[in-house]
């Protein structure tokens, strides 16, 4: 077997900035690679997660121009943890200003776990700006993949981590967790917030990696990281990404002239394989792989390899 690709090194922006986009918010974007190169777009998971340092490294810095940003309300982007004119389609509405910022007619489109269902109602609404999509963890925001995590599914395999999870909510109002948090994610006590915010975002944390990777799970246990990440996350799910239950599975023949690329760790717990296969088979045009021996996280080595891979080809290497 050929040697596993890995990261691309360390690279600062050569550009940064602010893009106000209207309804009181501003988001932070940066660029990096080679100006005028291929041009690309990366799209972060939670929702409310951020960019950082890593995912600058997906991708050859001398054969792409890639731009990377805070979706609303999180990293750097302002006013932070909002939930104001927050969803789905403003943040597809923030894709199309920042590509006309850039000045291309399409770009590649890359997204992993969150960022995969936001890449998928991008490319289902604008697929005339699309060269390529590259999609890892795939998440459609169904309510058996949002029970599966904050229900009943992911708390048979890690017992304990779940006791954890359930332990702020009183036990008369466990039948509906992702409602209980919301109440208090939004509630106006911050010694509340952030105590529900932190084992919110733990969770997640701690169910994203095969084997437990400290390096990857800690910075959830952050109050300012977990703050935006559990408020802006829980109120994407509460709502139901405000898409209509399947839609991007319904809708994925609109995908169906765009090259692609799937990789989804065969034991991702936040995000079962099925919905991963089941986009498979809507979209047969892309490439497929189920990584043996892997989870969620996009740093494990067998999906960085094809993720990695993925992004070389369609820059022609």
């Amino acid at each position: 077997m050929s040697e596993l690709r890995t990261f691309y090194p360390p690279i600062e922006p050569y550009e940064s900035g602010m893009l106000d986009v209207g309804d009181g918010h501003e988001i932070h974007w940066e660029r990096v690679g080679t100006p005028g190169a291929k041009p690309a777009v990366f799209l972060h998971g939670g929702p409310g997660g951020g960019i950082m340092p890593g995912h600058r490294r997906l991708f050859d810095p001398a054969l792409y121009d890639v731009l990377l940003f805070d979706q609303r309300g999180c990293g750097k982007s302002t006013p932070r943890a909002s939930l104001e004119a927050n969803t789905t389609w403003h943040l597809v509405a923030d894709i199309e200003r920042l590509r006309e910022m850039v000045g291309v007619d399409e770009w590649q489109v890359f997204g992993g776990s969150w960022g995969s269902t936001l890449a998928l109602a991008y490319a289902e609404t604008h697929p005339d700006r699309v060269s390529e999509l590259v999609l890892r963890g795939i998440y459609t925001v169904t309510r058996p993949e949002l029970d599966w995590l904050y229900q009943f599914g992911v708390s048979e395999m890690f017992p304990e981590r779940w006791e954890a999870f359930c332990a702020p909510i009183p036990e008369a109002e466990r039948g509906d967790m992702m409602s209980a948090y919301y109440r208090r994610l939004t509630g106006d006590d911050r010694t509340t917030r952030i105590e529900a915010a932190k084992a919110w975002s733990v969770w997640e944390g701690n169910v994203i990696t095969l084997l437990p990777e400290p390096e990857t799970s800690d910075p959830f246990a952050e109050a300012e990281y977990a703050e935006a990440f559990a408020r802006i996350e829980c109120h994407f799910f509460v709502n139901g990404g405000w898409l209509e239950e399947g839609q991007l599975l319904r809708d994925a023949h609109r995908l169906a002239d765009i090259p692609g690329v799937i990789v989804h760790g065969r034991y991702d717990m936040p995000c079962p394989a099925r919905y991963a296969w089941k986009l498979h088979k809507a979209w047969p045009r892309a490439d497929f792989h189920l990584i043996e021996g892997a989870g969620h996280a996009y740093s494990e080595p067998g999906i960085l390899d094809r993720l990695i891979r993925a992004t070389d080809k369609f820059a022609g290497k």
